[in-house]
């Protein structure tokens, strides 16, 4: 590592319904293991909600870290992925490129560096006692999209183009993004990549809507162009508008509902998402049912990036629920045989609808039921095709390219 390293940072949270947040823990560095301690001030409030009540349950002292996490999974899902570090450390030592080893500063570094509108209701200080939110002035499109463009050639960033892409260093992901409000909505801004070899963008929109047109529960989206460029914007879930100011929703990942480290991943499962569901979640047979026609329709789109940080919960201190789904993106294919990201039955990944139809005993689905949500996708996808893809603006050339090649890829189907 060649910086100085944040070795303590304290944990601030936005109680449910509230617009302004307490301190409520603090995190420390021991090498590369951070543990985390409540305050007793925060465990005296009678409105105090654990951060993740199987991580971090409401205890005095240091709490121990789950087996092979060596920082608690519902803190790391505020952290900043890939893009986010790239703009830090582009930010804080002036690398250049992509390759950029992320390694160079500390997990703490990566909190305390990162702006604080982040995913969820959790944020980092240096202080205790004084909360000072790192954010930046309202970016337009048009900078936004040129600081993306020069932190992907590996360029330093400007003082002002610093700014503007700040605002979006806490979000997860790899791919280049920010945070925008327009009109009292807050958005994540989803922008190409210089490496794209189709329009990625415009795929994510088109899956996103026809999840919708499916019946799904997906966030909104808008497709808009700034400078020439294709800017996709997701509505934000995890915030509410009201009188007073944002409020802000916690949430938590698959990953650490699965107790899992980003190196154990490939363990996830939808058959242990669907366990964990049944136990824990509010409306368990409903969630199910909806959790499972995502799973049918990642298979159909092509989405095979479904992994374990690409679905969430929200969670309030008592129970869990389904966020709406996001990051539904085809993803790109030169054959077709396919795998998802996470196991779907048993060791059983392959992205057919014979393998969903294999585990609809796990979604508390008769195999008539099952059927009857891969019916609904199918026609969903069929009846509303050509009229997302006019909505998108797809070139000819991509609308081919995605049809059976990502969309009904012959491999999924194949009985």
């Amino acid at each position: 590592m060649t910086s100085e390293q944040n070795k303590e940072a304290y944990v601030w949270i936005w109680l449910p319904g509230k617009t302004t947040p307490v301190v409520c823990g603090k995190l420390e560095a021991d090498g590369e293991v951070v543990r985390f301690n409540y305050g007793r001030s925060y465990l005296e409030r009678p409105d105090a909600i654990p951060v993740y009540d199987v991580e971090l349950p409401l205890q005095h002292g240091v709490l121990p870290l789950l087996g092979g996490l060596d920082l608690p999974n519902c803190i790391r899902d505020a952290s900043p992925d890939a893009w986010g570090r790239r703009v830090i450390i582009n930010r804080q030592l002036g690398k250049r490129g992509r390759d950029t080893d992320t390694a160079e500063l500390g997990e703490l570094t990566y909190l305390l560096e990162s702006g604080s509108d982040r995913i969820g209701a959790l944020d980092f200080q240096q202080s205790p006692s004084e909360y000072v939110p790192r954010s930046a002035n309202n970016a337009r499109l048009e900078e936004l999209l040129e600081s993306a463009d020069r932190v992907e050639k590996g360029v330093l960033l400007t003082p002002e183009l610093d700014q503007a892409l700040f605002h979006g260093s806490s979000i997860g992901g790899a791919r280049p993004k920010a945070l925008i409000e327009d009109r009292c909505t807050k958005y994540i801004a989803k922008f190409s990549s210089s490496s794209d070899t189709y329009s990625v963008v415009k795929a994510e929109y088109v899956a996103m809507r026809l999840a919708e047109k499916a019946g799904l529960n997906v966030a909104p989206v808008r497709l808009v162009k700034a400078i020439g460029k294709d800017v996709l914007l997701i509505e934000r879930f995890d915030r509410m508008r009201i009188v007073s100011g944002w409020t802000r929703k916690s949430m938590v990942s698959a990953l650490t509902l699965f107790g899992l480290s980003d190196m154990q991943a490939r363990y996830a499962s939808y058959e242990d998402f669907a366990q964990i569901i049944r136990a824990r979640f509010a409306n368990p047979k409903q969630t199910l049912h909806e959790l499972y026609g995502r799973l049918v329709f990642n298979v159909l789109c092509g989405n095979t990036d479904d992994h374990a940080r690409n679905h969430a919960a929200f969670w309030d201190g008592r129970e869990l629920r389904l966020t709406p789904a996001y990051d539904i993106c085809p993803q790109n294919r030169s054959g077709n045989e396919a795998t998802q990201a996470m196991l779907i039955v048993g060791n059983n990944r392959y992205s057919q609808l014979k393998t969903c139809k294999e585990a609809a005993n796990l979604f508390l689905l008769t195999n008539d039921d099952a059927a009857g949500i891969i019916d609904k996708v199918i026609t969903a996808i069929r009846d509303n095709w050509d009229t997302i893809c006019e909505e998108a603006q797809l070139t000819p050339v991509d609308k081919k390219l995605m049809w059976q090649r990502q969309f009904f890829n012959p491999f999924s189907t194949e009985l």
